[in-house]
């Protein structure tokens, strides 16, 4: 079995780590313990819709890059309505290259693919109202 802190080594010796991940923060588009994500590594900068393999702490996140600024990223989970606009290209350990839906390949290079990618991106304002809305529900019916 694979623990997080050998993702790293793995990504820099052999180019490429390929598991399935835990957690709901990219939900909708990955499902935590059902897809399987294919990282590689990269050179250069990543560019806006880009998902990011980057430590935090002792944890490995993959999330989205919504921005790209001056002196690193601001990253957000596509579940997620926090921004974290610290993290640097020091950070990134890999590039998501791709996944499997189940038996399913998808491509990030497609049409589809990228087309969710600039709406979910757009959509992030309607996201946080409705979560604020939500947490207000919750809370009346207590």
């Amino acid at each position: 079995m694979i623990r997080f802190a050998e993702i790293e080594d793995i990504i820099k010796n052999k180019g490429i780590y390929v598991g399935i991940i835990n957690g709901n923060s990219m939900f909708p588009m990955l499902r935590s313990r059902k897809d399987t994500v294919i990282i590689k590594s990269f050179t250069g900068r990543l560019k806006k819709y880009d998902i990011a393999l980057y430590k935090r702490k002792n944890q490995y996140i993959l999330h989205r890059i919504v921005r790209v600024i001056p002196d690193g990223y601001i990253i957000c989970g596509d579940n997620c309505v926090s921004l974290e606009s610290d993290i640097t290209d020091e950070q990134v350990v890999g590039k998501l290259e791709g996944f499997y839906r189940g038996e399913q390949p998808i491509s990030i290079n497609g049409f589809v693919y990228k087309l969710y990618c600039r709406i979910w991106v757009a959509l992030y304002p309607v996201r946080c109202l409705l979560k604020k809305c939500k947490n207000k529900m919750v809370l009346w019916q207590k």
